[in-house]
């Protein structure tokens, strides 16, 4: 089967009530976590796009007329999605549906293409394994519409318990940041910091403290090995607002800075620096650019880094989350609602929060 022989359903109905506001509006960069993937779905040929609601709006409405899709609506509100994949399932033509979620921001449509390959003979269902079973970002076959309505008759809206009592299949997956959910105002920044990687060519994650002292460079100490130990080549560029000098005085290279070179490059069998002298600061994630055979950059400062962050405290100083940070690494635990929080000295933690930050890397935390 391929993607124009399936429908496809847009599931977006719920009432974000963990966000705290609609989640399915939430904007990065311009472009909203709904629009996102209805962008996505309209670059593959399905044979049909549904967008299944709780109830239409204009804003719903919108999204629906840009991007070709049919607005389905759920005839009683209130029964989560399995009401809106029932209805979805009775208004489509085609023998199979893809059933996606709408608040997976990282899920690549063309990557489930083989739940389609996976659908043959009498199955019912076919769900993508990573970790979990992912029921919403599954292929369903047309006919289970009426049992997903029987279910919903007596009162049951749990999805597992309709696909557990037909023939269904799964197809495992290794990528989980594939089916990252967005659920919380943390779950959102951290897949905001994810999202900051996407369209640079290597990706950056800046180390910032509210403080000097907090541990920073021990942090990134700790933190290298874990990701070495992943395949990841590390570069580190460090902020430094006390100065710095390479060269002892007497060397080549001190000669020609007093000679008056702006600049000096020193060239080995194993490795080069550069020194460039500036009248200002130069731009932190601008020297990451230049470095070269890694896979990652991350940066060292408290203050002139980029996002995404990670933010580090050990009661020094007082707490105050910038509003790029994506996660906190914190000693002793803080609390924290609007960012994930972990243990300041869990390097493992720290490694896959940072690998998923990366992006391209796509390691689920």
């Amino acid at each position: 089967m391929e993607f124009s022989d399936a429908s496809l359903l847009i599931i977006a109905g719920g009432k974000s009530s963990r966000m705290g506001r609609d989640k399915r509006f939430l904007s990065y960069d311009g472009e909203g976590l709904l629009e996102r993937l209805a962008r996505r779905a309209a670059a593959l040929p399905f044979a049909e796009r549904c967008l299944c609601v709780e109830e239409r709006t204009p804003a719903l409405q919108d999204i629906a007329e840009r991007y070709g899709l049919t607005l389905v609506e759920d005839g009683v509100q209130g029964r989560g999605p399995m009401e809106g994949l029932m209805r979805g399932l009775s208004k489509i033509e085609a023998g199979y549906a893809l059933a996606v979620s709408c608040d997976m921001p990282f899920l690549e449509l063309e990557a489930l293409s083989p739940l389609l390959k996976a659908a043959k003979g009498g199955c019912q269902a076919v769900l993508p394994r990573a970790g979990r079973r992912q029921p919403l970002a599954a292929l369903y076959r047309r006919d289970l519409s009426a049992r997903f309505a029987e279910a919903l008759a007596r009162g049951e809206h749990k999805l597992g318990i309709v696909i557990d009592s037909v023939p269904h299949a799964y197809v495992d997956f290794p990528d989980a940041a594939l089916f990252f959910n967005v659920n919380t105002v943390a779950d959102w920044h951290l897949a905001c910091g994810r999202m900051a990687n996407e369209r640079r060519s290597r990706p950056l994650v800046t180390i910032s403290a509210p403080v000097s002292n907090t541990g920073k460079t021990t942090f990134i100490e700790r933190v290298l090995p874990e990701l070495r130990a992943r395949g990841i080549r590390v570069g580190v560029v460090k902020g430094d607002c006390h100065g710095y000098d390479v060269d002892e005085r007497g060397k080549d290279s001190w000669r020609f800075k007093e000679a008056g070179a702006a600049g000096v490059a020193v060239v080995s069998p194993h490795g080069y620096f550069i020194e460039q002298r500036t009248e200002t600061r130069a731009d932190l994630a601008a020297i990451a650019a230049r470095l070269t055979d890694v896979d990652l950059v991350l940066i060292e400062s408290r203050r002139h880094g980029t996002a995404p962050r990670i933010e580090l405290f050990r009661e020094r100083g007082e707490l105050t989350l910038p509003c790029d940070a994506a996660a906190c690494f914190t000693k002793p635990q803080q609390g924290l609602t609007e960012v994930r929080e972990y243990a300041l000295d869990d390097a493992a933690k720290a490694a896959e929060v940072i690998a998923f930050l990366m992006g391209n890397k796509r390691i689920g935390v």
